[in-house]
């Protein structure tokens, strides 16, 4: 796998998750806590992403 397709699917994968964490607590999808761990998720998949591309 590409790096730049490691960076896209870790990316989607760990920001969705962490769009859906506050449904946890009972908070929605389009939250503002979501939307911030989305975000954050968004760079941690980036990180993960890149250091585990080729």
């Amino acid at each position: 796998m590409s790096r730049k397709t490691a960076i896209w699917v870790w990316m989607f994968v760990i920001s969705t998750i962490g769009a859906y964490i506050p449904a946890i607590w009972g908070e929605g999808v389009f939250s503002l806590s979501s939307v911030f761990l989305s975000g954050i998720g968004g760079f941690i998949g980036i990180w993960i992403g890149y250091r585990t591309g080729n």
